[in-house]
């Protein structure tokens, strides 16, 4: 009889909206995500594994080592740099939204 496996963290990261297009979406709903949850992952480290199996993704959150500026990132529903950083390490229980930013006037 073998060992019971540990389970394996994950922490889902949800993408709305017109992002979805680029993971298998239509633009206009919502896809989850449950992303594995490493030891020292941090919000930066996540959303590379994810991107990185979604080049549209990629080239739409990421300018270089930094985020664009078209897709807000939320971490426990704030907005990236109130609570956490792009470094911040994340815990089970802890979860990504990739929100599309809507802009518009004059």
């Amino acid at each position: 009889m073998s060992a019971p496996r540990a389970a394996v963290a994950s922490v889902p990261v949800e993408i709305v909206g017109w992002p979805t297009r680029f993971v298998g979406g239509d633009g206009s709903t919502r896809r989850l995500f449950d992303e594995p949850l490493a030891d020292a992952a941090t919000v930066r480290s996540v959303l590379r594994g994810l991107s990185a199996r979604f080049p549209e993704l990629a080239a739409a959150l990421w300018h270089g080592d930094k985020l664009g500026e078209h897709i807000e990132v939320l971490v426990n529903d704030a907005v990236l740099d109130i609570d956490h950083t792009l470094d911040s390490r994340l815990a089970p229980g802890d979860r990504i939204t990739l929100l599309a930013q809507f802009m518009g006037g004059r």
